[in-house]
């Protein structure tokens, strides 16, 4: 993974943006389209579980879907480094070592993702970051030292 590396050493392992620009081409874009695709799923998932409920589900609905986002983002990126939004728009994550995430990864990702859509305004915050950083970085990948990036095989 030796191409990958540059001299930072917070992010030793992501693809150097100035010079390996090709890896965050696009991934704010990609995002916001995964984000849908995702979106889209978990309330597909959360309306097929709803008559195991004894459609009483109906009645707390948006947190229902909140619970089957939070499990498919976990083991969706767990087992992959990406949603399937993401799979489809082509882009991964990757932790500060330039390593696909792993459980707990997944788990710390999600859980800080969750808290920012949660509460709003961290989640605005994290979108502006995500448009405006060298390397898409919103915040939770901000504090974890983690980004998302086209996958390699895709250019």
């Amino acid at each position: 993974m030796h191409s990958m590396m540059y001299d930072d050493d917070r992010h030793w392992g992501l693809p150097d943006p100035e010079r390996q620009p090709e890896f965050y081409d696009s991934v704010p874009t990609k995002r916001a389209l995964a984000f849908l695709v995702d979106l889209i799923v978990s309330v597909v998932i959360a309306a097929l579980i709803v008559p195991f409920t004894a459609f009483t589900g109906i009645f707390f609905f948006p947190f229902l879907v909140a619970v089957v986002s939070f499990a498919y983002r976990v083991i969706t990126i767990a087992n992959g480094s990406a949603t399937w939004g993401m799979r489809l728009m082509g882009i991964e994550f990757r932790d500060r070592k330039g390593q696909r995430f792993d459980l707990g990864m997944a788990l710390l990702h999600t859980t800080l993702f969750t808290v920012w859509c949660s509460m709003g305004l961290p989640q605005v915050v994290s979108v502006v970051l995500m448009a405006t950083t060298a390397r898409a970085q919103g915040l939770s990948d901000m504090i974890l030292g983690s980004a998302a990036i086209n996958r390699p095989s895709t250019f």
